[in-house]
């Protein structure tokens, strides 16, 4: 799953978008990219990143040009892509052995185990690896070997209008099952808008089923074997169901995005849901009028508190073109401070390196809670191949389960045979 995506765009946007990808794939111009460790040799990038608002092209649109006059030798081709169809867009490229050079996005054990990844060792300039956060650098390691690097990153809590639950006589934001449950049906029978939003679509579903898979003290493995079926697990997606079945959620948690429904909460129509940090950057501003407060996310009675960790990475893929001198300064030039710090406050992260996280720490109070609270973050098991089948998978189980077409124990079953499957 990924960190901050205005996702869901107009349909013929995103088709227009997929077939200027289809067509241009990763063209190169004649001459670049040829595998050189000569600083004077023309080098290409191809750079493929995801979009996360629409703040993301431009900088990255600037960022490629202030590169390209800094290192007029080596040239930068850019395509941001939007969410919805960033996966099927590079697995287009890759299918046509015109992998980028560079690839922004959420998982990648699939392709190191298929032998596609170069190593980050052989690329990352030694300050930049010192700089990174070594906890959310594991993540990104198989066998011993780092794959990827961390760009951004996110922590998981509950956020919720401060005036629904004055309204309704709430005092303060739920920890456990049993008062989620009794807060959301409150809003709902006082206020008559919706108490708890639950996003199940194919954008977040892994999200919402990691929140209560953790809350119900189960999770994705156990002991570096997958679990998923587990009984704890079990249980967080019943109780979760069963928070729909009593009309406790919103409406529709299978349509509506968690970005469409953090704007409905904006516009007073929802009591509560689950979001990351960004919500902070963003729904405030779009709703300056917006009084709101944030808590831990709810778990069964019992459990310790939950944090779910999320982060973004980035790969080098093998190509005739590899230039890792080139992806070497690129990347120094992407994390150089001043501007990394503006990407993370543009779109609402949390830094992956020091030096940003500890100036932006020492003056934001805020900053510094959610950087402390990651050390201890629970987050996806990216580094597994088998990861990128599973969360595929779940893209469609939401509303089979809701709907009673399939039961907890069964959709969960399906995933964990999956995960197994491609594990060997």
């Amino acid at each position: 799953m990924s960190l901050f995506a205005h996702r869901k765009r107009g349909l013929l946007i995103i088709l227009l978008q997929l077939a200027a990808v289809l067509f241009t794939g990763c063209i190169r111009e004649d001459g670049h990219g040829s595998a050189s460790t000569n600083p004077e040799a023309k080098a290409s990038i191809t750079f493929v990143a995801a979009e996360y608002s629409s703040s993301t092209k431009p900088y990255f649109e600037k960022l490629v040009k202030d590169f390209e006059t800094k290192y007029p030798n080596i040239k930068v081709e850019l395509q941001v892509i939007n969410w919805d169809i960033l996966d099927s867009a590079y697995n287009t490229m890759i299918s046509r052995n015109e992998p980028p050079d560079l690839l922004l996005t959420n998982i990648y054990a699939h392709f190191a185990k298929d032998g596609l990844l170069n190593s980050m060792d052989d690329i990352l300039s030694k300050e930049l690896k010192d700089d990174i956060y070594p906890y959310l650098m594991e993540s990104s390691k198989m066998e011993g070997t780092q794959y990827t690097v961390p760009y951004v990153a996110t922590i998981r809590q509950l956020y919720y209008n401060k005036d629904i639950y004055n309204e309704v006589g709430i005092t303060q934001p739920p920890t456990d099952w049993k008062s989620l449950e009794e807060d959301a049906r409150k809003i709902k029978e006082t206020k008559q808008v919706d108490g708890f939003g639950v996003d199940l679509t194919d954008n977040e579903i892994w999200a919402y089923l990691s929140y209560f898979f953790y809350g119900a003290g189960g999770g994705w493995m156990r002991n570096g074997e997958w679990a998923i079926n587990s009984p704890e697990n079990v249980e967080g997606i019943t109780f979760l169901k069963d928070l729909y079945a009593k009309g406790l959620t919103d409406a529709e948690p299978t349509v509506t995005t968690r970005d469409e429904k953090q704007r409905i909460l904006g516009n007073g129509k929802l009591g509560m849901l689950i979001s990351g940090n960004y919500f902070e950057a963003v729904v405030p501003h779009e709703y300056p009028g917006l009084k709101w407060g944030k808590g831990p996310i709810p778990v069964k009675e019992g459990q310790t508190p939950l944090v779910l960790g999320v982060q973004d990475v980035l790969m080098s893929f093998k190509t005739d073109h590899t230039n890792k001198e080139a992806l070497s300064k690129f990347l120094d030039f992407m994390y150089e401070s001043a501007r990394y710090e503006e990407f993370v406050l543009r779109e609402g992260f949390l830094p992956t390196i020091q030096t940003v996280g500890s100036k932006l720490a020492k003056d934001d109070p805020a900053m510094k809670q959610n950087l402390d609270a990651i050390k201890t973050a629970k987050f996806y098991p990216i580094q597994d191949p088998a990861w990128s089948a599973v969360l595929n998978a779940t893209r469609n189980m939401g509303q089979t389960v809701l709907l009673g077409q399939t039961s907890p124990k069964q959709a969960l079953d399906r995933l964990q045979q999956i995960a197994l499957n491609k594990s060997h």
